[in-house]
Parts: structure tokens; C-alpha cells; sequence
């Protein structure tokens, strides 16, 4: 008699067949495809300040090329400390309370496993960052969407007390936010902390933006409130401020009761971040004065005029961001029956790629829209306008 066969043990594991690439990647991958302009993805193709690129040049030079502790070079430690006392006011040990990460996606990841189990609910406010989702459903954390309230993507307070669980262990907030451009206002951040306290949650904060604020907008820290720094998990980095996205370098700042196993398990991930790159961060932090930072806000103010000046010109619809490099555009006027289709129109119809807005929000939800990067080199940018124009 016949035998039916044993299942393989060849097989993928149980995420691996719902996961596909990210949308930002696709396009990316389509707009070098054909030679188009990149204003999908948030690669910040803006020149290296010279300090930063000098730092890690005369580090390699230097020698600094081996591997370092785990939470990173003791120099760039401490310049994260003082510039977070510096900017908010807060005091972080060098010495156990400061991650040098691979990228904050790293940071992120590290922090994830220490501090959560599978079957845990993180509350995501939507439009969210997709990375953020994919990282928490990669350690199958649950993501519970909270959806903000457009135009402006304003707090919603009862969605927020309504997603909560007994199984929810976190909240995450992106503020400035990606893809959203969304500054939560001061009254928000004290109503999330409120909500975290009242619920004894983890607050973990991905603060990247926190230089690019527009047309007097404040980004307010959340571990500067009462009762918060001890819960807070700060994310950010220097990807975006020093225009170095490849370098992957972020940085977690968080209590000592916390650092201790999210290093472990960003040593166990990544060993630790580039170190002769560290030098370079550290250098910017060191040398780069207060105007630098003003003056990048101010020039990605006007990238952001010129982009929203053009796309009202081509037909979309689009509020100005209060921060951030992304401007989420109304596309209904584009061919296709989907955004993902809508965007491949018009990198066919003009060579400027833009990210399907249905990739920031759950299925089914933001198929009108268009996420385009502005941070770009100003000639670039200028032709990618010229061109949207012409649509």
C-alpha cells in the first residue's frame, strides 16, 4: 500500500509567505530602472556637512576600523548625552544609558526584543512608517492601528482609549512623522503621556525628524514630561541630519533599567554600528553649531514650497507639513484603479517616482495618495517640479 510522502522540512517559516517587499523599495528599484527622479524613498541625497565627512575619513586613516563596545565609541556616547541635555533638557549616563545604533531601524529592533513578547499590542498611530509595523510583526508583536484624524491628522483621543488592551505593552509615536509630515503639538504629547501613565505603557519614540519642524512648529520631546523619561524609549539618529542614510547610524537613549538588554540584543543583531562612521557623528556634534540646525529646517522649508507649488500645479492636492520631508498628496486625478497603479502612472508619464500612500496605512485605507520626498539636491528637485508640471 501507498504512503503519503512526510512533509518537507524545507519550507519557509511562518512569516516569511505574507511578507512582500515594501512598496518604497519598489519604487526605487523602478525609478533606476528606467532613470527616473527618486522622490519615493527618504534617501537625502543633501551634501555631508564637512565635519562629519572629514571625522570619519581621518578616522579610517586613523585606524578606526575594528570593532567597538557594543553601545558604541565612548565620543560619540557622550556628544548624544549632551546634545540631548543640550536640546531637551534631559540627562542620560554615557555610561549605560546611550545606544550607538545601526540606524534607529536598529535601535528599534533592539528595543523590540528586549522589551516585548510575542502576542504583545503595540499601539501605531496611522498613517504609520511601514518599517515600524514590519519590525514589530517580525518578532510577532501585534501592531493595533490607531488612525488620526485627517486633514491635519489631529489626536483622537476616544480611538486611542479604544484600541487599548489587556495584552497592550507600548505605545509607538513618530513625531515629526513619516509619511505624514504631523507634528504632534504639546497638548497631544501631555495627552499621550497621560495615556501611557494611566495604562502603565512603554512610550517608544522615533525622533528622527526632530530638526526638520517648518513655519514655527516646536517638536516637544516626550521624555521631558512628568513621570515619562523612565518609560521612554528614544529613537533617532543621523541619517537625516547629516544627510548620511547609508551610514546607518542611530542612536536609543533610555533609562539604565532598559539600556542593559537592548544593547545585548543589538550586539547579538549587529555586533555594533560602523566605527569609523561613529567619528564622523561625532565630529558634526561636536564642531556644528546651533545655526546649522536652523538653517536646515530653513532650507527644507523651501524645498517643501517648491514641491507643494508644483504638485498644485500638476493637479494634486496637498496640505503643507508642520515637519519632516514628506509631502502626502491626493493623486484621485491619476489613472488607476489603486495608488500603487497611480504611482507607476506617473513615473511612466514624467520619470519621478512617488510611494503608493497605501503603503502607510492598512489595507484598503489611502489608495488616493502619494507620498514625494522632497529632500533632495536643489537642481534635482528643481527638474523633478519641471517635470511633475508638465504632467
Amino acid at each position: 500500500m501507498a504512503t503519503t510522502p512526510a512533509a518537507s522540512r524545507l519550507a519557509l517559516s511562518q512569516l516569511a509567505p505574507a511578507t512582500i517587499q515594501s512598496e518604497i523599495r519598489a519604487m526605487t528599484l523602478e525609478c533606476d530602472r528606467i532613470g527616473g527622479i527618486n522622490l519615493a524613498q527618504g534617501i537625502c541625497d543633501t551634501p555631508v556637512p564637512d565635519a562629519v565627512e572629514e571625522g570619519a575619513i581621518q578616522a579610517i586613516r586613523n585606524g578606526e576600523n575594528i570593532y567597538t563596545r557594543l553601545d558604541g565609541i565612548g565620543r560619540l556616547r557622550t556628544a548624544i548625552a549632551q546634545k540631548q541635555q543640550r536640546d531637551y533638557g534631559l540627562t542620560y549616563n554615557p555610561e549605560g544609558e546611550v545606544l550607538v545604533s545601526s540606524g534607529a531601524t536598529g535601535g528599534l529592533h533592539a528595543a523590540a526584543m528586549a522589551l516585548l513578547n510575542p502576542g504583545d499590542e503595540v499601539l501605531i498611530f496611522e498613517p504609520f512608517y511601514g518599517y515600524h509595523v514590519a519590525t514589530l510583526k517580525s518578532l510577532r508583536v501585534v501592531p493595533v492601528f490607531v488612525q488620526l484624524t485627517e486633514p491635519d491628522f489631529a489626536l483622537d483621543l476616544d480611538a486611542l482609549r479604544a484600541a487599548v488592551s489587556p495584552r497592550t505593552r507600548a505605545l509607538l509615536l513618530n513625531t515629526p512623522a513619516n509619511p505624514s509630515g504631523k507634528v504632534f503639538s504639546r497638548a497631544e504629547t501631555e495627552a499621550i503621556a497621560e495615556f501611557v501613565l494611566e495604562h502603565d505603557l512603554f512610550l517608544i519614540t522615533d525622533e528622527i525628524y526632530e530638526y526638520f519642524v517648518y513655519d514655527g512648529a516646536r517638536h516637544i520631546a516626550p521624555a521631558t514630561l512628568p513621570g515619562m523619561r523612565e518609560r521612554t524609549i528614544t529613537l533617532s539618529g543621523f541619517s537625516k541630519t547629516f544627510s548620511v542614510t547609508g551610514w546607518r547610524l542611530g542612536y536609543v537613549t533610555a533609562d539604565a533599567r532598559w539600556m542593559g538588554a537592548i544593547s545585548y540584543f543589538h550586539d547579538l543583531t549587529y555586533v555594533c554600528a560602523p566605527s569609523a562612521l561613529q567619528h564622523g557623528a561625532a565630529a558634526g556634534l561636536e564642531q556644528l553649531p546651533p545655526s546649522f540646525y536652523a538653517q536646515l529646517a530653513s532650507d527644507h522649508q523651501s524645498k517643501r514650497a517648491r514641491i507643494l507649488s508644483a504638485l498644485t500645479d500638476a493637479g494634486f492636492q496637498a496640505s503643507p507639513p508642520a515637519g519632516a520631508y514628506y509631502v502626502l498628496a491626493q493623486a484621485a486625478h491619476l489613472p488607476g484603479q489603486n495608488a500603487a497603479e497611480k504611482a507607476r502612472h506617473l513615473l511612466a508619464a514624467t520619470g519621478v517616482a512617488a510611494v503608493a500612500g497605501s503603503a502607510f496605512f492598512r489595507p484598503g485605507h489611502g489608495e488616493e495618495l502619494l507620498r514625494f520626498c522632497f529632500a533632495k539636491k536643489d537642481h534635482e528637485l528643481d527638474e523633478a517640479c519641471a517635470r511633475l508640471r508638465r504632467l
